[in-house]
């Protein structure tokens, strides 16, 4: 959406963290952390103080974070609406702000502490949120587009080109004896190869994501027939959820390539879409053959997105892969969020 925004929630931004992901939370306290072990060691007269010294920082620094985390999360759609550069300046003079009030309050909860120098509380708070976003920017930067985004691409235009093939074959076998389901395939073929060619760097509703499955299997049936079998559980499926693009049909594809076109008498995809404590879990079920192919092709897949599930969400997304007695099931499980969030 918005330059402002993190990736890891709206898929579009990549500088501000998303300071509500407990991906964000929980780094933010590690280099926070590590910063004051490193100051703790620097300033200890001897090893036996540098407990002592950590634990003084700490007590200065632990509130300074916390409060800011909550704050920063609370306004998160007011920096995502004043631009990128105010945004840091807002966050700057915020996290001084605290820093000096923290300070303060110390002092008067320890008379025997001193209230430590304005300036110097402006340079070590510049330097550690500086350092903070610098990182986040980096992480950021190292996931999406010079490096992540080409293969996020290179995965959006991978359909097989034995796909493309089959599926104009089949469509020419369809036009003299059923010639409206033939338009229907080309339909769904030009539907699905315009998303595919589509600039995919914006989260997309998963209605819209289970209907390009669905054109994708449409045509895949014309080939496959009574082989390709599919059951959807989608009744408690939130339409507005948001999702990375083409999440589910790398997925379903390698579903057909693997586990349906090596058996002579095909097999079944289960897809299963709902909503769990505050998550959309997306399931998807094949079988899986003894002779099924090599999965060079699926682990590439699967590894794509596995990096794209942790460039928009973070910590807060799961994706697991397990082959079970014949079966192989993918289940993601990602934050349900929706574009009025």
């Amino acid at each position: 959406m918005e330059d402002v925004a993190s990736i890891n929630q709206t898929g579009a931004g990549i500088r501000l963290p998303n300071f509500c992901n407990l991906g964000v939370m929980s780094r933010s306290l590690l280099v926070t952390n590590l910063f004051v072990i490193a100051a703790a060691f620097v300033r200890a007269a001897s090893p036996e103080a540098v407990l002592r010294e950590f634990l003084m920082m700490a007590a200065f620094c632990e509130p300074i974070l916390i409060v800011s985390l909550v704050a920063l999360c609370a306004s998160r759609r007011i920096l995502h609406s004043i631009g990128y550069a105010a945004s840091l300046a807002v966050i700057a003079g915020f996290e001084i702000l605290v820093a000096w009030l923290v300070s303060l309050a110390g002092a008067e909860l320890l008379p025997d502490q001193r209230v430590m120098p304005l300036a110097q509380i402006v340079v070590l708070t510049l330097f550690v949120t500086g350092s903070l976003l610098a990182y986040f920017d980096l992480r950021a930067r190292a996931l999406s587009p010079a490096i992540a985004e080409a293969r996020i691409q290179a995965l959006q235009a991978r359909i097989r080109p034995h796909f493309l093939y089959n599926s104009i074959n089949a469509v020419l076998s369809l036009i003299r004896s059923e010639p409206r389901r033939a338009e229907r395939a080309l339909e769904d073929m030009a539907d699905l190869f315009r998303v595919l060619m589509a600039d995919n760097r914006t989260l997309t509703p998963i209605a819209r994501e289970v209907e390009l499955v669905r054109q994708y299997l449409a045509i895949e049936s014309i080939r496959l027939g009574d082989r390709l079998r599919v059951t959807w559980r989608i009744d408690s499926m939130p339409a507005d959820a948001l999702v990375p693009p083409l999440i589910l049909q790398p997925l379903v594809e390698n579903a057909v390539y693997h586990g349906i076109e090596p058996s002579p008498d095909g097999g079944e995809i289960a897809i299963d879409i709902g909503l769990a404590k505050g998550q959309l879990t997306m399931t998807l079920t094949n079988p899986l053959p003894a002779e099924s192919r090599a999965t060079v092709g699926n682990k590439m897949a699967q590894a794509n997105i596995r990096e794209r599930l942790q460039l928009h969400f973070d910590a807060e997304a799961r994706v697991k892969y397990e082959a079970l007695d014949g079966t192989y099931r993918v289940s993601i499980s990602i934050p349900y969020i929706t574009a009025a969030a």
